[in-house]
């Protein structure tokens, strides 16, 4: 269980990384994207952690110890 919440955690860090590295990489391009992007960014650092708790509350739901 470890192991998948390490990897779990690991995904999150990297998608949200993403996405704040492509909203900044958007503002200093000022792109008619920029404000997509932020609130994307926004979006996303809200709905990833609960999108990866809720992921591990079903998995030790599913495979119970």
């Amino acid at each position: 269980m470890k192991k998948i919440r390490r990897i779990a955690a690991l995904i999150g860090v990297i998608l949200l990384v993403g996405m704040y590295v492509a909203t900044l990489i958007s503002a200093f391009l000022a792109t008619p994207a920029t404000r997509d992007l932020f609130l994307a960014s926004v979006v996303a650092t809200v709905m990833i952690p609960i999108l990866l708790y809720v992921l591990q509350l079903i998995y030790k739901w599913i495979f119970k110890p």
